[in-house]
């Protein structure tokens, strides 16, 4: 695993943040380091996707990166169930594909190349996942992202949902960047890397308060919503189709 230093050198003028090759090496480094409890999150995904999937469907992951999500899930989903991992990085998708075949991954799967914010095709879906995927597709679009997962997902499916979230009073938002830059820190972030990624990030990653993401999920038909995660300006919601 590459350890991430895309933001270690001083950048003249940082540009938007973009998930290409430079950033595919070192993805897992990158997010390891960068959110907390990110392992636990990982295995309790499995667990709960464990519980939903449903022999005959599909189980997707939006968003998918390098794969860490789609290689969790597999110990412990039924291995009759085919995996869909979509990502709109096809260098991200590369580097997936080869762990996949690194580690002999044997389960049915399909990787493939696609804007979320463009729309995406879902059917047969028992179980999908978005994984600190949803905060980069642009506002606009998440209604309608939220609205094809319901409609692809059967009866009793359920969506994974993993974002970083804004605090429900303003007056805390500060307190909680501290913490999480603290935790940064302790993760040998240096403070140029801290300053330098939060710009890049500045008008790519757009967090909504927790609450605001179960009134999106709840608009488009969505019966049940419960946090199964939280750490400040981090959570993990399941949603569940009636």
């Amino acid at each position: 695993m590459g350890k991430d230093q895309v933001f270690r050198t001083e950048i003249e003028k940082a540009s938007d943040f973009k998930f290409g090759a430079n950033v595919a090496k070192v993805f897992d480094d990158m997010v390891n380091r960068s959110v907390p409890f990110y392992g636990e999150i990982q295995r309790m995904m499995a667990e709960l996707a464990a519980d939903h999937a449903q022999v005959g469907t599909d189980v997707y992951d939006l968003g998918c990166s390098t794969g860490t999500t789609l290689i969790g899930m597999d110990t412990l989903v039924d291995p009759n169930i085919r995996f869909v991992g979509i990502d709109d990085s096809q260098e991200m998708l590369d580097k997936c594909k080869s762990k996949l075949m690194e580690i002999g991954f044997s389960r049915n799967y399909d990787l493939r190349c696609a804007d979320l914010g463009e729309g995406v095709q879902i059917t047969n879906a028992s179980v999908v996942v978005l994984c600190l995927t949803l905060q980069f597709v642009r506002p606009i679009y998440r209604e309608k992202l939220l609205r094809d997962i319901y409609q692809g997902l059967v009866p009793g499916g359920a969506l994974i949902l993993v974002e970083k979230i804004l605090a429900e009073d303003s007056r805390y938002n500060r307190d909680f960047i501290r913490y999480y830059y603290d935790y940064k820190r302790r993760n040998e972030y240096s403070e140029m890397e801290i300053s330098q990624k939060r710009e890049a990030l500045e008008n790519v990653l757009v967090p909504y308060k927790l609450s605001e993401n179960i009134t999106l999920l709840r608009d488009q038909g969505f019966a049940h919503c419960e946090v199964f995660f939280k750490w400040y300006n981090f959570a993990g919601l399941i949603a569940v189709k009636k």
